[in-house]
């Protein structure tokens, strides 16, 4: 049965995965008593279901090319298409939007980007916030798994900086120059990713709720955590819902982890575990950043309350503090998460804490082959290190890296892949800017909504604008230039030239 499945198309196998995933809203709306809400999601499941079996069918024994564009255009078809198809049943229980919304909605929440066009408390039903979090959950899944599976062969997502042997699970994977079946390498992948991603997300639900999360909101807030999309249910007076406080925090941060380095779930293959994740690059850069710019914020804090106020507590200043180390971390991964010290910290100092910090923290992104997005850690560390390293020789001419120094570890021409990375982000972010002044937008608006998109972090557009921006008062081609910011930013430029320049990668992987 598994040799049959892994001749199938990926997108026949996620479309038969979202039709079982639409069972877990259904049922959630029965037992609620939302039989709207669990018709409807009940019969799109049937209907998904019977649409993928028919697919498989036709597709089982037809021959399909092998190449590398095959790959990446499996992986926009999936980003493009799948929305449409998993926007149905949502369409259907909200009732009174346009099928536009609901279509933006899901490629919000299937890249992770977590930009809601629904945010009034009591706007949607229970049921329809946890299909929410279930699409940007399974998102961050299929990052996981075609950044492995697709992504490190070409050199691409991050990998074209390093080159290096990674074991997973006891499989090892490496930079190679032959692409195997990218069905089977899916379907290899995926039996040994999911049981972990599923059982790291019931962890964290289970710790959710001990802390005091009711048990629908720590499912969301656990989904949205591994995926790193920063979804939640809004909680209104009418809603009677546990929330966990500081606690959930917490426990959230610890599972933020998993969005800073991919060793936090692989093995690296050189050395124990524990000291691969120490010494890893991403792992230390993000220390370094979670470390000062908290230090930074909480100082300007202190200053602008010792200014403006001399009632100052050490609970209140820790309590900032703890609001800026959450509030970091949660922008770093690009998970959008705001710590309920984070209103606390800006109004413990009199001053308004500029969006450009978290913006900056957005753009830095987490680890590569995480479910992270912006410019990932690796590139950064990369560019950090060539250009200590020119500075060293600027000093030395005649020195030479030694065995000890990371320098060796990037791969050939992996810095100016890094710096080409950042020359290609850089044109994304005018054009897709120059898109939304066209729609409308002013420049700071423009501004937001582009990096809100470009590196899936959707909370951007309450946090870091002088005034919230509503996705919903978006006009309709604003919408569709969010919707293609949102695709770009989770398939990366990079890879969107390799789709187009098949020789460009040809040349890569020789």
């Amino acid at each position: 049965m598994l040799d049959q499945i892994a001749k199938l198309p990926l997108l026949v196998i996620v479309i038969g995965f979202s039709a079982l995933m639409m069972l877990l809203p259904a049922a959630h709306a029965s037992v609620t008593g939302d039989d709207w809400v669990a018709g409807t999601f009940f019969l799109s499941a049937a209907l998904t279901f019977c649409l993928a079996s028919f697919l498989a069918i036709a597709l089982l024994d037809r021959p399909r090319s092998d190449r590398p564009r095959r790959h990446l255009l499996s992986l926009v078809v999936l980003f493009v298409f799948l929305p449409a198809l998993l926007a149905v049943p949502f369409h259907q229980g909200v009732r009174n939007t346009t099928y536009l919304n609901a279509y933006v909605e899901m490629i919000s929440c299937l890249t992770t980007t977590g930009a809601s066009l629904f945010h009034e408390p009591g706007r949607l039903s229970p049921s329809l916030h946890l299909w929410r979090a279930t699409v940007g959950w399974m998102g961050g899944l299929f990052v996981w798994i075609t950044a492995i599976a697709v992504l490190a062969p070409m050199a691409l997502g991050g990998f074209e900086v390093r080159t290096r042997r990674h074991v997973i699970t006891g499989g090892q994977f490496t930079q190679i120059d032959r692409v195997a079946n990218l069905s089977a390498r899916v379907r290899k992948y995926a039996t040994q990713l999911l049981p972990v991603f599923v059982g790291l997300t019931l962890a964290l639900w289970l710790g959710l709720i001990i802390v005091g999360d009711g048990p629908l909101l720590a499912l969301i807030n656990a989904m949205s955590t591994m995926s790193t999309s920063g979804i939640t249910m809004p909680i209104s007076a009418t809603l009677d819902i546990p929330q966990a406080g500081y606690g959930g925090e917490v426990m959230i941060a610890i599972f933020l982890v998993f969005g800073v380095s991919r060793l936090a779930f692989t093995r690296d293959g050189t050395g124990s575990e524990i000291n691969a994740f120490r010494n890893d690059p991403e792992v230390r850069l993000a220390a370094f950043i979670i470390v000062t710019v908290p230090l930074f914020l909480f100082a300007r804090h202190f200053l602008g309350a010792y200014e403006v106020s001399s009632e100052m507590t050490i609970w209140s200043g820790l309590g900032s503090l703890w609001g800026s180390v959450f509030t970091t971390l949660s922008f770093l991964t690009t998970t959008g998460f705001i710590s309920e010290a984070w209103d606390t910290s800006t109004a413990w100092s009199g001053l308004s804490t500029p969006g450009l910090i978290l913006m900056g923290l957005a753009l830095v992104g987490g680890g590569v082959a995480t479910t992270a997005g912006g410019a990932k850690l690796l590139r950064v560390w990369a560019l950090y290190t060539h250009g200590k390293r020119e500075l060293d020789k600027l000093i030395h001419p005649n020195s030479v890296a030694g065995m000890g120094s990371e320098a060796r570890h990037i791969r050939r021409g992996g810095a100016y892949s890094a710096w080409l990375f950042f020359m290609l982000m850089t044109l994304s972010v005018a054009l897709i800017m120059l898109a939304f002044s066209f729609t409308g937008e002013n420049f700071e608006q423009a501004v937001v909504l582009t990096v809100a998109s470009l590196t899936t972090t959707g909370q951007l557009a309450e946090v870091a604008a002088s005034e919230p921006i509503r996705y919903a008062a978006l006009t309709t081609s604003g919408k569709l230039v969010l919707s293609l910011g949102m695709i770009l930013g989770r398939l990366e430029m990079l890879a969107i030239v390799a789709l187009l320049s098949p020789d460009v990668w040809a040349r890569r992987s020789g």
